[in-house]
């Protein structure tokens, strides 16, 4: 079987063009459609609050496929289940153009999460596979550093979308960048790990496994409180379009042109974050970012109940709240994985499902308790960063000091620091 041969520079180029369209195509199908509410809850007679669970949906097929594709990747090779979970995905968005009910909606983005998922785990395995280590570090920058690019292009291009065509047109947009990458995959991608026979399948020894990371402390605390503290943002994505659009009666490009200042503080602060760790411990940040995202939080809380903070106030207040998760979420993610080396794929995909089975609980009950104010996606994020802040410190007492990890910490940070520079 022939696999890619990286020390070809335009082999490189192309693989890693494919990696980013992967890449993206999770957070553009949770983003591009936000501007749509509106219309869609119109459309489907229903209220932009049921339309959230379409979102909620999404994060838990999400979470469901995440656990299922580690194991299917290592078994049978990364093409074939990349192929079958982008026909999947493609299928469920050329249903969600043709849908005529909100139930039928939050099935599709169900299923259409399972198909993205494999996407989404798929290019880390890759990269691992392909890539010597120091390559790795700046790949996966990239690949981070694309993640947090995208959910500001999503949006606005979605916002432009709504405003000039209809809502249905998105899911076409997103269904035709999924046939592009899966035609890339189909005759660019050569496979890069064989298909492997004794990687059981079987519910128990993956159960197993899983059971093995999550009784390790370290992996525990940090994955959890980051899980926790990163649910804000999934509340806020489901509540934003409310929040926004009809709360506050912004237009749909305006909603858009929102959304990317405020994700923009989410990468800007990422970035600053390979500077911190050159004088911080990644602990420390932690702490310190949960602790402000607990105080900014009850802020909005506070400026939301009384009425204080108005369009700008809130907005930038949240700002603020996406600045510290993006210090939070990329050390809590490498503190969490580090004490593993043979169960990287199974820490990393459960690392991964827990911050989508958390964001799905947060934004399921965003909807759930919606009573036509902004003051139970406030009590949500706020409570988010509160009880993140509660795990930490309790945890933190168990955990053992790893030296290595703020080695690892700092060299991955400071690899996208520079690909930072590249891009702009």
């Amino acid at each position: 079987m022939q696999t890619t041969d990286i020390t070809n520079k335009r082999t490189r180029v192309v693989l890693i063009a494919i990696l980013g369209l992967l890449t993206a195509i999770g957070p553009f199908s949770i983003d591009m459609y936000l501007p749509g509410f509106p219309a869609m809850a119109t459309d489907l007679h229903t209220s932009i609050n049921t339309i959230s669970y379409s979102l909620s949906s999404f994060f838990i097929g999400l979470c469901i496929g995440q656990l299922i594709s580690g194991p299917l990747l290592d078994r049978y090779g990364r093409k074939r289940p990349l192929i079958i979970g982008l026909v999947i995905y493609i299928a469920a968005s050329i249903g969600c153009v043709l849908v005529r009910t909100p139930e039928a909606l939050i099935v599709l983005r169900f299923i259409q999460a399972l198909g993205c998922c494999v996407s989404m785990v798929a290019p880390r395995a890759i990269t691992r596979d392909l890539f010597p280590l120091q390559d790795n570090a700046k790949v996966l920058s990239l690949l981070i550093l694309l993640l947090g690019v995208s959910p500001i292009l999503a949006p606005t291009f979605g916002s432009y979308v709504v405003a000039y065509y209809q809502w249905q047109d998105v899911f076409i947009i997103l269904a035709l960048i999924a046939a592009a990458t899966l035609a890339a995959v189909i005759f660019r991608f050569r496979e890069s790990r064989a298909p492997d026979a004794s990687v059981s399948l079987k519910p128990r020894p993956i159960l197993n496994a899983f059971g093995g990371v999550l009784k390790n402390p370290q992996f525990f605390t940090y994955a959890f409180a980051g899980g926790v503290s990163f649910a804000g943002l999934f509340a806020y994505l489901s509540g934003s379009p409310f929040l926004f659009m009809e709360y506050f009666g912004v237009s749909k490009t305006a909603y858009g042109a929102i959304f990317a200042v405020i994700a923009a503080g989410l990468i800007g602060s990422s970035q600053l974050n390979a500077v911190l760790l050159k004088k911080y411990s990644s602990e420390q940040l932690v702490t310190a970012s949960i602790l402000l995202q607990t105080i900014i939080g009850f802020v909005l809380l506070a400026g939301i109940i009384t009425g204080v903070l108005g369009l700008y106030g809130t907005i930038a207040v949240i700002f603020l709240l996406f600045c510290t998760l993006g210090i939070s979420s990329p050390n809590t993610a490498a503190l969490s994985i580090l004490p593993f080396s043979k169960e990287a794929g199974s820490a990393s995909a459960l690392l991964g499902a827990l911050q989508m089975g958390l964001g799905a609980l947060a934004a399921a009950l965003t909807g759930v308790f919606a009573n036509r104010t902004p003051a139970p996606l406030a009590i949500i994020i706020a409570a988010s960063g509160l009880l993140a802040l509660i795990i930490l410190l309790a945890g933190q007492r168990r955990v053992k000091q790893l030296p290595q990890a703020e080695a690892a910490a700092e060299t991955i940070s400071e690899q996208a620091e520079e690909e930072a520079c590249v891009m702009v």
